[in-house]
């Protein structure tokens, strides 16, 4: 199982190197499911696609969208999870939401060869877009002042907001519904062909989604359902 190890509360490296999150707890949950052994590998998220296509790992579980354009180099699982974005920005801006107008004549962060980065490129036209390799150097660079703001998924920017970097900045809006280039929700991806897999991997989900397994992992991170609604 391949995943990024830099995205918390879903996937992240602990201080002595182990992997924990939602993405990973599901992970287990799933391969305990289909009473197969699993093991993690750490890949940059730029290099991913790339590192599944390669080998390195079988499927990524990386809060990963589901989208057009990826679907032309893996297959994807149904989803997992779907959460909206979101644009947080330091408790004292003078922005007041998440339109083009909100945002023109701002910085924006956004980590690159995401759908959030797809998205803001699109939408916010008036405004200078600053790429991140990872979304903890943007959420450093927010709370140093060095953007006006940033936009991830609302669960990434609500559990970043609770801790002691986070204590600068605020929510100013959630961007629903959720855009259509952001993909019905995050979905495991597997090589081009392994439709085998990719269905062993839904039936897990269905599977855990019923016996209860999913909301204990799911109440564990958040005070909200993230599976979002059924479509």
């Amino acid at each position: 199982m391949g995943t990024e190890g830099a995205y918390p509360p879903f996937n992240n490296l602990t201080a002595d190197g182990k992997l924990e999150g939602f993405d990973i707890d599901i992970a287990n949950a799933l391969c305990e499911e289909m009473k197969v052994k699993c093991e993690f590998v750490t890949q940059d998220w730029d290099g991913i696609i790339p590192a599944l296509q390669a080998g390195k790992f079988d499927a990524i579980i990386a809060s990963m969208s589901i989208t057009d354009e990826r679907k032309q180099k893996v297959d994807f699982t149904n989803k997992y999870y779907n959460t909206p974005p979101a644009i947080a920005a330091p408790k004292d801006t003078d922005i007041k939401g998440v339109t083009k107008e909100d945002l023109a004549g701002k910085t924006l962060g956004a980590a690159t060869a995401t759908t959030h980065y797809n998205y803001a490129e699109k939408t916010y036209t008036d405004t200078t877009l600053k790429g991140y390799p990872t979304s903890q150097e943007f959420l450093l660079d927010i709370a140093n002042g060095r953007v006006d703001a940033v936009t991830d998924d609302i669960s990434v920017l609500e559990e970043w907001l609770k801790t002691p970097d986070g204590a600068c900045c605020k929510i100013v809006g959630t961007i629903t519904p959720v855009p259509e280039i952001h993909g019905p929700g995050a979905g495991i991806a597997v090589r081009k062909g392994e439709t085998d897999l990719a269905n062993k991997f839904n039936a897990a989900i269905d599977a855990i989604r019923a016996n209860g397994k999913y909301k204990e992992i799911n109440d564990k991170y958040f005070s909200y359902d993230v599976y979002g609604g059924e479509s």
